[in-house]
């Protein structure tokens, strides 16, 4: 259970692209607990610079303030790298629904020049972060890996060849890439400000605040929601997992199934409050329902995640009221 356990070469060097960020900086600190290095790569565009400074003190971390848009940047990263767990992205639908060419260059150049780079400096294996988005408008649950449907995104489309080109690396170069398709992953250090921040974050700030948030749609629709330790466990586990097991896509998430409007009634009663939520349009390139079927990564990635959806609500809750 989990990834405490987990062993590498004791002189192991991680690089995590996007550790200034939210997923990013729970990698580098499980890492570090690991008692591993860990080289943190971000031009803090959505990253925080006070989740660099959490670490900076540590002499087994190392940060590179840098671009994966620039493969000089990537190349120089990777030297004596062991593994890459590549975070670095831009996030939210609605957003690349209004800016489709900067995702292009950051999310499939960014990844393809971190691939190359991972390539040329002989790194062991390839993590990269992906989506539940690819599953598009595919009908079925639970979501399983080959069943895809069309895409509804700029956002899910970048993730899509970021796998397509995991998939050609493994084959053309010997790369082990491993793709993590991330069901809504929540958790500490998630930022909750900002018109694209992620829902539960954002509705547990504003709650705190005694104010109204606003649910897009009728909130029936549901989500696979992801504690972020259990995506720590299921990058980490990847690093160790088979040769065989390379150049595919895994769905992670908890299995579980929740209805966004239960989750809101799960706040107030959690933080004691009683205020009824606005309702407002259904965004654009949202999917209705999104659960993950999460065998393959079982099988596959021995990944056996701990937290349940309540259980990592609760820690969420506890964090954000010591932080916000």
């Amino acid at each position: 259970m989990g990834y405490s356990n987990l062993k590498f070469d004791k002189d192991t060097v991680f690089l995590v692209t996007g550790g200034a960020g939210f997923i990013g900086s729970n990698l580098c600190e499980a890492i570090l607990k690991l008692g591993y290095k860990v080289k943190c790569l971000d031009n803090l565009s959505t990253g925080k610079q006070e989740n660099v400074d959490l670490f900076i003190s540590n002499p087994n971390y190392t940060f590179i303030k840098g671009d994966i848009t620039n493969l000089d940047t990537c190349m120089e990263a990777c030297k004596g790298v062991d593994y890459v767990l590549n975070q670095a992205a831009w996030g939210s639908v609605p957003r690349s629904i209004e800016m489709p060419l900067y995702y292009e260059e950051v999310n499939i150049r960014g990844t393809l020049n971190m691939m190359e780079a991972a390539r040329q400096n002989g790194v062991k294996k390839f993590v990269y972060a992906s989506s539940s988005s690819v599953y598009g408008d595919h009908p079925v649950l639970p979501k399983v890996e080959g069943q895809e449907g069309n895409l509804l995104s700029p956002y899910a489309l970048t993730k899509r060849v970021d796998e397509e080109y995991g998939k050609l690396y493994y084959k053309l170069y010997g790369l082990d890439t491993y793709g993590m398709r991330y069901f809504n992953v929540f958790g500490k250090r998630q930022d909750p400000n900002g018109a694209y921040a992620a829902v539960i974050p954002k509705f547990l700030k504003q709650l705190m605040a005694d104010e109204a948030p606003t649910i897009n749609g009728d909130g029936k629709q549901s989500r696979d929601f992801t504690y972020v330790e259990n995506v720590v466990e299921a990058n980490l586990k990847a690093c160790l997992a088979p040769h065989e097991a390379g150049g595919q896509a895994f769905n992670i998430a908890y299995g579980g199934r929740e209805y966004l409007i239960d989750i809101y009634h799960d706040m107030c009663n959690t933080l004691g409050k009683d205020i009824e939520p606005n309702f407002g349009p259904d965004r654009a390139g949202d999917i209705k329902h999104s659960n993950a079927d999460i065998t393959k990564a079982k099988t596959l990635l021995g990944y056996d995640p701990d937290y349940d959806f309540k259980t990592g609500l609760q820690l969420a809750i506890e964090w954000y009221k010591e932080n916000l």
